[in-house]
């Protein structure tokens, strides 16, 4: 008979899921390990043991987040063969963080608490920022290459565009409590995108 138990999660893994939703929540100075051990039910010690610092944890979990990330991105590029169709995929990602898991992107909360957070994270929010332009610049580049994206369109550019509007899109829907005004922006700026191609 198979099992239907749940997969096994390994400690180290369940620090790094809590404390993803409390930094997506709370932002990096927002909890120390005493809140993750009282979620979890351990002892600050035990955090300690797979992670010394709090600086560890945030590479770690940034590091994660990036990869993840990566592996998400490659998945929608093979899944969706057109510009829009991964433009559209790509907003949807900030959206479901945003409306679904009731969080912000991981990075843009650390990016807001840059000035505070260890040498180690900044260069993992960095790291994710650089690779979210080169993946939208790639997808703005062949979408001019199929005559789908205007030939106007600067990439680079364009794609650091698209990617800050997502960022503050979703901080302004939460501070105003309407994650309409987040598709009003993720859809205007598809609009602006393709309106001449």
């Amino acid at each position: 008979m198979a099992s239907t138990s749940e997969p096994v999660i390994s400690k180290a893994d369940e620090i790094l899921m809590v404390s993803q939703k409390l930094i997506q929540t709370r932002g990096y100075n927002g909890f120390s390990y005493r809140d993750i051990a009282a979620l979890i039910n351990i002892k600050s010690a035990s955090i300690h043991y797979h992670f010394p610092t709090k600086g560890d944890l945030g590479r770690a979990l940034t590091a994660q987040y990036c990869d993840r990330f990566d592996q998400i991105l490659q998945s929608l590029a093979s899944r969706e063969t057109g510009a829009r169709a991964r433009l559209e995929g790509y907003a949807a990602l900030f959206r479901d963080t945003l409306v679904e898991r009731k969080r912000l992107c991981l990075c843009g909360m650390l990016a807001g608490e840059v000035e505070t957070v260890p040498d180690e994270v900044k260069v993992e929010v960095a790291r994710f920022f650089k690779e979210q332009q080169v993946w939208l610049t790639q997808v703005l580049q062949a979408g001019i290459e199929a005559g789908e994206v205007s030939a106007s369109i600067n990439p680079e550019i364009w794609a650091t565009t698209f990617l800050a509007a997502l960022e503050g899109a979703m901080l302004v829907s939460r501070g105003l409590g309407n994650h309409d005004h987040f598709d009003v922006v993720a859809n205007n700026l598809l609009e602006m995108v393709f309106a001449e191609a």
